[in-house]
């Protein structure tokens, strides 16, 4: 068999098969690049779970014609002025985003910076691009992407239903939302608005607060207490739920890198270890936890997708963790959750009466109802 170079096109298909799995990285991709473009009002658009359209617009700062060549040629990018890898401050560093998508779907790019007379949209249909050619705009920019992996058919296969793609994608915009309350944020699936956030105002405390209240429901903020830990130049903070507010599966666990969505055994190894003294091993905690260190200490050039990590030092990462939703637990004391609360009460309440006194009518059976009323 003889060694040969492989085509231009084949190789970006080849590599946009590691960034972008499904439409929920497609969503991902082109929202962080809203993010680190400055933006503070991203709509997002979706049909048919993001196989037919997915559209995100925002009021970043744009980018000029010249720009917009560019930006869809592999490994061009504007967020490695000093070609450092260790001092990554931006969401995406890789130039691999719009590429890729381009490579697979049809993709159109209209943008125009603050101050330019005009904007320009360039396309991309299966890697195939066509110049740019002028575009009425207002400031930011448009990105759409149709006909998802129709450049790939094979990938279509591996795609699960209508709604499972839009429940990923939704799941998406919610963590980046999380980290982000000054960005206000929309979602809107065939033509139904799913997601509408308001960029919220105050301080970062305050404003998390309320973010995390209108995505996770007042149920959590009300059984949350909240995490506040320094350690070595590294700073941790949140919400912990309380004990008696958990799960049967630790998908309530938001975990965030200097301000990156992550997935990090090391990270939810820490939370489990924290809570291994309140919750049996088959119920897991809810909690919402952001750290933040300086770049070098952590790699963020792991994979592709951007949702792994790697600590320089994970010994102190797992310490401030545990040390800091430990020390948050107890400054709680014993209080229980008010669905707990509830729950308990309901138990006491004589059949079609006011609650019996205690140590009469029926008895409450639950561990946690029986901790809640005889508190």
């Amino acid at each position: 068999m003889t060694i040969r170079r492989l085509p231009e096109a084949t190789v970006n298909r080849i590599a946009a098969g590691e960034v972008v799995e499904r439409p929920a990285n497609v969503v991902k991709e082109l929202t962080e690049n809203a993010i680190d473009a400055g933006a503070r009002q991203i709509d997002i658009t979706i049909a048919e779970g993001g196989r037919a359209l997915i559209l995100v617009s925002d009021d970043g700062k744009g980018m000029s014609r010249d720009e917009l060549s560019l930006a869809i040629e592999r490994h061009a990018t504007s967020k490695l002025a000093d070609e450092d890898l260790f001092n990554i401050t931006t969401l995406g560093f890789r130039g691999e985003a719009l590429p890729s998508i381009g490579a697979v779907a049809r993709m159109r790019i209209a943008s125009r910076p603050p101050g330019a007379a005009e904007g320009w949209e360039i396309a991309v249909t299966g890697g195939t691009v066509t110049p740019p050619a002028p575009a009425a705009l207002g400031k930011g920019t448009r990105i759409e992407v149709r006909d998802l992996f129709y450049a790939t058919p094979a990938r279509l296969k591996f795609l699960k239903s209508e709604r499972a793609e839009q429940m990923a994608i939704n799941e998406t915009v919610k963590r980046l939302a999380m980290a982000h309350p000054e960005i206000g944020l929309s979602l809107s699936h065939n033509g139904r608005r799913n997601l509408d956030l308001p960029a919220e105002q105050g301080e970062l405390f305050t404003a998390r607060a309320a973010r995390l209240a209108a995505i996770m429901g007042r149920e959590f903020t009300d059984n949350s207490t909240p995490v506040n830990a320094s350690r070595d130049g590294i700073a941790l903070d949140g919400l912990a739920g309380l004990p008696t507010y958990h799960r049967g599966t630790a998908q309530m666990q938001f975990l965030f890198v200097n301000g990156r969505p992550v997935r990090d055994k090391l990270l939810t190894g820490a939370v489990r270890g924290a809570y291994q003294d309140f919750l049996a091993r088959d119920r897991h905690p809810a909690v919402v936890l952001f750290l933040t260190l300086p770049p070098a200490e952590v790699d963020v050039n792991v994979h592709p997708a951007k949702a792994e990590v790697r600590f320089r030092d994970p010994g102190t990462i797992r310490g401030l963790i545990v040390g800091g939703l430990r020390h948050a637990l107890a400054e709680t004391g014993h209080r229980a959750s008010t669905t707990i609360a509830s729950a308990a009460l309901g138990a006491m309440r004589a059949p079609g009466g006011l609650p019996p006194q205690r140590g009469y009518g029926a008895p409450v059976t639950s561990a946690a109802a029986r901790a809640a009323a005889q508190a």
